[in-house]
């Protein structure tokens, strides 16, 4: 099978991680460097930065689903050049494979960050195809007009193309540090898309600067309430199985029809 999905499926990273992988060279297979359209199988000796992968140490196996609260100050990558901390460093070890982050919060987003070993999950859950709703809370600075509010729901244009949200809802952002003021406005937005800083992207193009963004849902998961920033939970067998459930048809098998 291709490189992406044989790795995947492993629980060693998502397809979108191993293509960056192979683009930086990374990665080899049978000693010589990988390119994208590659296939292979268990049995072949597949390397990320010269240590073989053992590519068949997640069949069989339960996968895992945590639920982590990302404080402000982290970034969501296993490595950061400028040393800022990662998320990776407060969680726990998964039993086997290794934890891939679903989607990306930047740096100065709170909230709700989920991480599997189930690569092939997360490469469902990520894939605009299957049309997976994200919730924000957000507070932006000044007081949008019900025609600026019309325009978000309508659609903006971004440099990388026409953006909107499904909904947004007036909100009461009751929060440690978070307190509303007659400068500042509060508001859910749900989007069904993740592109790079798209919620701050849009808020931008209509002339408001968010403040503070906190994501609190992804598809049928929300933030427990009792959960703190920087504190995971693991999640049981049925609520992975009910995230699965969510993006029940792959997007290899082509778009979800909306209903």
């Amino acid at each position: 099978m291709r490189l992406q999905k044989l790795l995947a499926e492993a629980g060693l990273g998502s397809r979108r991680a191993v293509e960056e992988w192979i683009r930086a060279g990374r990665l080899t297979v049978g000693g010589r460097k990988a390119q994208l359209g590659d296939r292979a199988s268990a049995a072949d000796d597949v390397r990320l930065d010269g240590k073989r992968l053992k590519l068949g140490m997640g069949k069989g196996r339960p996968h895992e689903l945590l639920l982590y609260y990302k404080p402000v100050g982290e970034v969501t990558t296993r490595s950061d050049p400028e040393g800022r901390p990662t998320v990776f460093e407060r969680l726990p070890p998964p039993r086997h494979g290794r934890w891939i982050n679903v989607g990306r919060l930047d740096v100065n987003t709170t909230g709700l960050l989920l991480l599997t070993t189930d690569g092939r999950l997360a490469h469902r859950l990520m894939h605009p195809s299957s049309e997976v709703e994200r919730e924000y809370l957000v507070r932006v600075r000044g007081r949008p007009s019900q025609e600026v509010l019309a325009q978000l729901l309508l659609g903006v244009r971004l440099e990388d193309g026409a953006a909107s949200f499904d909904r947004i809802t007036a909100d009461s952002w009751e929060e440690a540090g978070a307190g509303g003021s007659r400068s500042n406005s509060s508001f859910r937005v749900v989007l069904t898309e993740g592109r790079n800083r798209e919620v701050r992207r849009l808020w931008q193009a209509v002339g408001f600067e968010v403040s503070r963004l906190k994501r609190v849902r992804y598809g049928p998961i929300e933030l427990p309430r009792d959960l703190k920033p920087g504190e995971t939970r693991q999640a049981g067998p049925a609520l992975l199985e009910t995230l699965a459930r969510a993006v029940a048809q792959s997007p290899d098998q082509g778009p979800k029809a909306k209903a």
